[in-house]
């Protein structure tokens, strides 16, 4: 029962987004509950049925804090053409937020950003600096032997 009111929800609010899209209501006479229910229509536009709940569930739950900034964000990219810089700032936005790293499929993958992510890019920093520092010793004892 439950699910079943949480899907018509959904439902409505994608229906609410399309009818406001069809309208063409400037951006700057929108509320955020109304970019929130765009965000969602263009969710579902581009990920529709299955694929968008388990996107929702990707990004923190329906209900939750998370997935009400993404769809916001994805509305005023989508449907305001307002240029944040693409898809990664606003990714990078949420995982900072806490709501999609801590859990799911992204908590794994970066553990919060200071899992294997941090130790990984200090090393591969000390490597670089390390393949610099010999290419430059390299560089010196030939210009060394030339001059002799």
């Amino acid at each position: 029962m439950l699910s079943a009111s949480v899907l018509n929800a959904h439902e409505e609010e994608i229906a609410t987004g399309k009818a406001l899209v069809e309208k063409k209501i400037p951006c700057e006479q929108l509320s955020e509950e109304q970019l929130e229910a765009i965000g969602d229509y263009e969710m579902e536009q581009m990920h529709p049925g299955e694929a968008h709940e388990q996107m929702d569930e990707m990004m923190g739950g329906e209900g939750s804090d998370s997935l009400k900034q993404m769809h916001i964000m994805m509305a005023k990219r989508l449907y305001c053409q307002e240029n944040s810089g693409g898809m990664m700032p606003m990714m990078m936005n949420m995982m900072g937020s806490g709501n999609m790293m801590d859990s799911g499929m992204m908590g794994g993958m970066y553990g919060g950003m200071g899992g294997w992510f941090s130790p990984l890019y200090t090393i591969l920093l000390i490597g670089l600096i390390i393949l610099v520092y010999l290419w430059i010793v390299k560089l010196w004892k030939d210009i060394q032997s030339r001059r002799r």
